[in-house]
């Protein structure tokens, strides 16, 4: 056999173009399938949650060419939206935040309401992964079929909530949730972030924890709607209380707030599923209080201004550090003052006017 015709046997046959460029047609066809917002959209008010889940990740995703097609997805959804009972809960790691809100869910899904879990984790720093894995952690709530959870790493922003949190409330408003429970990490620093997308503001305590005398952190004491007891249990019950006590002391101290809501403080069990029930009729009562003097009203319009006013600041960061001339001057402006030829006020001017001017 000639020489020649072995090499020939040996090399992979060629693809003819033109069947190369159907794969490829294909593959595109396929893709935007998968974004179609139509779709999803449709999916989502029938209440499929694979729709959903997409949905939220078109929203979260940080690619450019899917930014149109998350904003068409929302606009879409925004007319079925505004018709649930939004909940914010936050505590420091360890007060037992999904536990708490596991028990809560399950006692609303008795209840005949539909629950969506929008579980925030901290993010690796290294991957930008969540952490925690909250889905895990409450394993009889995702197994109903009334229930949505949807853990979602917290990225580089603050406030304890995902970027894109009130993009999802959305979504699952149109999805036919009755309650949306938003869950922080819990960082204590920032939670105003919480405060401006809930009708209700839910901070969890531990007892004996040695900062109920501290008044702790004011300005999330000043935010919260009721405070929470967890783990009033066993033989935390008496130092429950007695937390209870010293925390309903502390909040005379404070103005009344604008809603004309006093907070109250009380006690439960997430882990024995105790008291739970109280607090969701409290929820409630807070609720029809606040809807008769028309602060509920107000205060969604007052979120909805605060969320146009972030959603400029985030455009024109992103339009920023986006700009093709803008991302070769930042390396170059980052390392002269890194080698101390500039300051960095000097080099943030030159890259603003830049920006600009181009």
């Amino acid at each position: 056999m000639p020489k020649n015709n072995i090499k020939n046997t040996d090399r992979p046959s060629k693809v003819p173009s033109s069947t190369t460029n159907q794969a490829i047609d294909r593959f595109k066809k396929l893709q935007q399938k998968e974004i179609a917002v139509d779709i999803i959209f449709n999916s989502i008010i029938t209440k499929d949650t694979t729709a959903l889940s997409k949905g939220i990740t078109l929203i979260e995703s940080t690619q450019q060419n899917h930014a149109e097609k998350a904003q068409q997805l929302i606009e879409k959804c925004l007319p079925y939206a505004n018709n649930s009972i939004r909940i914010g809960i936050t505590g420091v790691p360890g007060v037992g935040k999904s536990t708490f809100i596991e028990a809560l869910g399950n006692v609303l899904i008795k209840k005949g309401k539909k629950v969506a879990v929008l579980a925030v984790d901290p993010s690796s720093t290294i991957s930008g992964g969540s952490i925690l894995g909250d889905k895990t952690r409450m394993e009889s709530l995702v197994r109903s079929t009334s229930a949505f959870i949807r853990p979602s790493p917290s990225g580089k922003s603050l406030g304890g909530v995902a970027q894109k949190t009130r993009e999802s409330i959305i979504l699952c408003e149109a999805a036919g949730y009755d309650v949306i429970i938003i869950e922080t990490v819990g960082v204590g620093q920032s939670e105003t972030a919480v405060h401006s997308m809930v009708d209700f503001f839910l901070l969890l305590k531990l007892a004996g924890a040695g900062d109920e005398l501290q008044g702790i952190k004011r300005g999330i004491i000043e935010m919260a709607d009721a405070i929470v007891i967890n783990k009033a249990d066993g033989d935390n019950v008496k130092r429950a209380q007695q937390a209870k006590n010293q925390f309903r002391k502390a909040l005379h101290l404070y103005p009344l707030a604008q809603n004309s809501w006093s907070p109250e403080v009380v006690t439960c069990s997430a882990l024995k599923e105790t008291g739970i029930l109280p607090i969701w009729e409290l929820i409630q009562k807070y609720i029809d209080i606040t809807s008769q003097n028309g602060f509920f009203e107000e205060n969604r319009i007052k979120q909805n201004k605060f969320w146009l006013l972030q959603t400029i600041e985030e455009q024109l960061k992103s339009s920023f550090y986006n700009h093709p001339k803008i991302k070769t001057e930042l390396i170059s402006q980052l390392n002269a003052v890194q080698e101390h030829k500039i300051t960095p006020f000097a080099a943030a001017k030159y890259l603003l006017e830049l920006s600009k001017n181009s």
